[in-house]
């Protein structure tokens, strides 16, 4: 899943569930069931996330919803094989950015 979101240090959660096409709830939801998740939050409460939390979040969502895991499923996958995964996963991120650029290129033309 590709993700446009702009360059920013910190990000709201209302872009970050638009940008997954979520509910703001369930990226609450995942705040508190993943440790990995550590939105910076002001004196209002008002969550902030950083690029590398969208990273996890990303990691999640393809855990979850892409490949199917339980919440449970994803928590063990993420102590146990996170780096081996993460690997994998950056590799995929990018061989999709890499398609949705040459299917634009072709669609110019």
């Amino acid at each position: 899943m590709h993700i446009d979101l702009p360059e920013k240090r910190y990000y709201g959660i209302g872009e970050v569930a638009n940008a997954f096409g979520v509910n703001t709830s369930l990226i609450r939801f995942w705040e508190k069931e993943f440790d990995v998740l550590k939105p910076k939050k002001n004196a209002k409460g008002n969550r902030k996330f950083t690029p590398e939390d969208i990273k996890n979040l990303q990691f999640i969502y393809h855990l979850v919803k892409e490949r199917g895991f339980t919440l449970e499923g994803a928590k063990t996958h993420l102590k146990e094989e996170k780096k081996e995964s993460l690997e994998n996963f950056e590799i995929i991120h990018k061989l999709e950015s890499i398609k949705s650029q040459l299917i634009k290129i072709k669609n110019e033309l």
